[in-house]
């Protein structure tokens, strides 16, 4: 039996975790899909490492760079990035970047 509907704020866990200084925190979780919410904040860097699940980040506030393998891509509120599983990737020439993350592949909901 599938998991039924549920609502969750990514608003509210932005506003919580920029409260914080930054962070991340999964907002959903299910066999096939992880949404969570990352929030850096200069001058604090972002130290995450290659993940095994294809990923997405949709820029919720603010802006940045995410550098995927060499390649910089600078992105602005609204805009979004796919990067691989397993691809090195990091985000630079942040102030503060609030984003969404989905990763696509197995996770313990």
């Amino acid at each position: 039996m599938a998991a039924p509907a549920h609502p969750f704020d990514v608003d509210s866990t932005r506003r919580s975790l920029s409260e914080r200084g930054g962070g991340y925190e999964v907002v959903h979780s299910s066999p096939g899909l992880e949404i969570g919410v990352y929030v850096l904040v200069a001058p604090e860097p972002d130290r995450q490492q290659p993940h095994e699940e294809d990923e997405v980040y949709v820029v919720l506030e603010g802006s940045g760079v995410l550098e995927v393998e060499g390649t910089a891509t600078p992105l602005d509120e609204g805009m979004a990035l796919f990067v691989p599983a397993h691809a090195e990737h990091r985000f630079t020439a942040y102030e503060h970047l609030s984003l969404l993350v989905v990763f696509n592949g197995p996770h313990s909901g």
